[in-house]
């Protein structure tokens, strides 16, 4: 179909924002026989490490080729640089994606899915009668005008859908993110090909993390932080250069906002619903938001299917509803452990500390890989609980301190 016949179509659903949870969002209700727009800008990358757990491969049917790279560990490094290795039991792994290579598969899976497409910016929202009327501004047509049912907004942290349509979601929470894409240096003491480095360390973020992740034969180096005055692309150059990756040559960079709270509102009660970055669902604490924003895009296609089948706007609501039963508690802990430990270098170096108990890195590693509070684990949970205390108190078991 033609940009310019889009004028004359009524459509169930228009998704603004082609992302990993606008385009799932695309992808499920084309799936279940709607009619659907996917609007987005492309041209732009999001700054993102790009790990995704096993559960979302195996949940959204993530082709191999699509996974750069597979780590089968972590590394955590303090502010007095000791280094804690945390390794994946059972020859587990995360897998690791480009976006820019994985988020035009996804818009495409979603028109093969039976989505139209259209590549433009969202200028305007206005509703007429019982249909909301959308513009956006496309190089080929100018201005062009769709009406649609519902509107799901995904147009990240920023989101103009929220403040023109859903004005009672307020503004979100967020960290500004900036990373640098290089070709991948070789293999040694600062990098590895199967392995994330995460430094918690004040000159390179002073209230959130640098990382270090692999991406085949590519790697992404950055940070984030919520101070408005640091600068974190001189924080990508001091931590290159101390290193040793300061002559790796750079591909790309790109940074955004993510935001770390969901909102409290999704929804204005009629006919727009909030969805991914838009809606706030980026976990505190390690920033992860590819697998939950994904799931965002399920849940609020399943919200917005039920509203078009009863014409009944009120379940646009259940969407925060559902993701928040499933994942509101992770989300609450990962606030407070962001809040708490990552406050100064003194607090970031008891956190590293705490990283490398064994039980800490069995029940991380099983969340994480699963996406569940692993509740049988009665006694470890127990044990590593006693054993933050200690650490807060000074315990701190001894580790091992390198060069870097």
């Amino acid at each position: 179909m033609q940009q310019d016949s889009f004028r004359d179509v009524i459509y169930d659903a228009v998704v603004i924002g082609g992302g990993p949870s606008g385009a799932t969002a695309a992808d499920q209700l084309a799936r279940a026989g709607f009619s659907v727009l996917l609007a987005d800008r492309e041209g732009r990358i999001k700054p993102c490490g790009g790990a995704v757990p096993p559960r979302l491969i195996r949940d959204y049917a993530i082709p191999d080729h699509l996974i750069v790279a597979k780590v089968k560990g972590a590394q955590i490094i303090a502010p007095s640089n000791k280094r804690v290795d945390m390794p994946i039991e059972n020859d587990g792994y995360v897998g690791m994606v480009d976006r820019e290579d994985f988020d035009p598969w996804l818009r495409d899976r979603a028109a093969a899915s039976g989505a139209d497409r259209i590549t433009g910016t969202f200028e305007h929202y206005a509703r007429e009668g019982s249909v909301s009327v959308l513009s956006f501004a496309t190089g080929a047509h100018g201005i062009v005008k769709i009406r649609s049912r519902f509107v799901i907004g995904a147009d990240g942290a920023n989101s103009t859908v929220a403040r023109m349509a859903v004005p009672r979601a307020g503004k979100p929470k967020y960290v500004f993110a900036y990373h640098e894409i290089v070709e991948a240096p070789p293999s040694g003491a600062h990098y590895h090909p199967e392995r994330c480095d995460v430094y918690y360390q004040g000159r390179f973020s002073p209230d959130f993390y640098a990382w270090i992740f692999p991406h085949g034969g590519k790697a992404s180096i950055g940070t984030g932080t919520a101070h408005k005055g640091f600068s974190l692309r001189s924080a990508i150059g001091d931590l290159r250069e101390a290193l040793g990756l300061s002559e790796c040559r750079t591909i790309r960079r790109e940074g955004a906002p993510i935001p770390l709270k969901p909102l409290k509102t999704w929804d204005n009660g009629r006919d727009v619903v909030l969805c991914g970055d838009a809606a706030g669902v980026v976990a505190p604490a390690s920033g992860e938001g590819i697998y939950y924003a994904m799931l965002c895009g399920e849940i609020v296609a399943r919200a917005v299917g039920e509203a078009i089948r009863t014409n009944d706007a009120h379940a646009l609501a259940s969407a925060r509803k559902s993701f928040m039963k499933l994942h509101g508690r992770v989300f609450m802990a990962l606030g407070f452990l962001q809040a708490f430990w990552y406050r100064n270098d003194w607090l970031r170096e008891k956190f590293v500390a705490m990283c490398g108990d064994k039980d800490v890195q069995t029940l991380t590693w099983q969340a994480y890989m699963d996406k569940e509070l692993v509740r049988r684990e009665k006694l470890a949970h127990l044990r590593v609980m006693l054993k933050d205390i200690g650490v807060f108190l000074g315990f701190t078991p001894k580790l091992e301190k390198r060069s870097g």
